[in-house]
């Protein structure tokens, strides 16, 4: 018969939280973004690092989008990484007491992007512990995942060589910005698009919400000869029942979700009927954790998943999503990461331990904020 384990031999020794450092950097952006509702020109971050007591950091970063975010997303972090010194290194718990702490107060905004930032670096910090990626501690493994290149606004004539670049490293999906002019201008740039990838290649098209409802279903109507794999936000991204409008009117699929707070937004959207694919972004959906519930509303839905922004971590979450689809490829960390990621033939692979992630920090005091 075997024996009982003793109370030491049934779980392993949890990490203690030192202290949580938030550094703000204004990185440079290999290809800056232009949107239909702005260009982002910069690379914000806050970078994460969770000390603890005995010795392994947990990192991670968020995305500020606008540089004047920066200040009160570190000022935030050193607030509430104060909640969790002394406390273990447990992600799924923690989120529970900050879903707690901040129930008056709600989570969206900046509050829910430095959360989500906070479990990502526990989850690192976890997986450095074990010597183990955060994909293996979620039952999968670090696994090549189909990546599409994502860009801005493009002009096909002069990002030809951008393109060709793309195709060359073995993408089969590429993703452009709409919705910046009218729909000739669409019609002219997706067109011109396909011409350069080729019919073999998955196009998709992002809108970034700039429509509304009617002008949304003409202009996917002209479009959907160019074989489009998804229509991205074209509404508002709170307008569920206009993405659900769009969808029933149109023969592309729509897809949408970066902007879903934390899960109950995604079984909103879900409950609406207002895309056909989701794409969670990890930092808004509420980390890893967050990730865990988005995933299983997906597989329950049959919907397929992508992920927006954030590769390193989202190789390993999306490595263990039943319902995975698409990774987006738009390396908003590359200046003050100490390694590159790798493209092989068009599919990138998470890596640890942890999310893997290493700053250059040579390039952290270069463009410190």
């Amino acid at each position: 018969m075997a024996a009982t384990p003793t109370a030491t031999q049934a779980c392993d020794p949890p990490l203690t939280v030192r202290a949580v450092e938030a550094r703000a950097v204004n990185a440079p952006l290999a290809r800056p973004v232009r949107t239909a509702v702005g260009a982002v020109e910069t690379a914000p971050l806050v970078l994460i690092d969770i000390h603890t007591e005995e010795g392994v950091t947990g990192r991670a970063y968020i995305f500020g989008y606008a540089p004047l975010t920066l200040a009160p997303l570190r000022s935030f972090l050193a607030n509430a990484g104060e909640l969790l010194v002394g406390q273990p290194v447990a992600p799924a718990a923690q989120a529970r007491a900050f879903a707690g702490t901040f129930r008056l107060l709600g989570r969206q905004g900046l509050v829910g992007m430095a959360l989500a930032g906070l479990d990502m670096a526990l989850w690192d910090a976890v997986g450095r512990a074990a010597g183990r990626s955060v994909a293996a501690l979620l039952g999968g493994a670090c696994r090549p995942l189909p990546a599409y290149d994502s860009y801005g606004s493009v002009d096909p004539a002069k990002d030809r060589k951008a393109l060709q670049r793309s195709l060359a490293q073995g993408f089969k999906a590429i993703k452009i910005k709409l919705g910046g002019a009218g729909l000739d201008r669409d019609i002219q740039v997706v067109a011109g698009v396909r011409e350069v990838i080729g019919d073999d290649v998955a196009l998709m098209v992002d809108y970034n919400q700039s429509l509304g409802v009617a002008e949304a279903v003409r202009r996917i109507d002209a479009l959907e000869e160019f074989d489009l794999a998804w229509v991205e936000e074209p509404v508002p991204a709170e307008d569920l029942a206009g993405h659900a409008e769009v969808r029933a009117a149109t023969g592309v699929p729509i897809q949408t979700g970066e902007n879903w707070w934390f899960t109950t937004d995604m079984a909103k959207a879900i409950a609406a009927g207002a895309c056909d694919y989701a794409m969670p972004d990890i930092m808004k959906i509420g980390g890893v954790t967050g990730w865990l519930g988005a995933m299983g509303q997906a597989e329950a839905a049959s919907m397929p998943v992508s992920s927006h922004l954030f590769i390193e971590a989202s190789a390993h979450v999306l490595a263990v999503t039943p319902t995975a689809h698409w990774l987006e490829f738009l390396d908003v960390a590359e200046a003050v990461r100490r390694e590159p990621i790798a493209v092989t033939d068009g599919t990138v692979t998470a890596r640890g331990p942890g999310l893997g992630l290493e700053w250059d920090e040579a390039a952290v005091e270069r463009y410190r904020y």
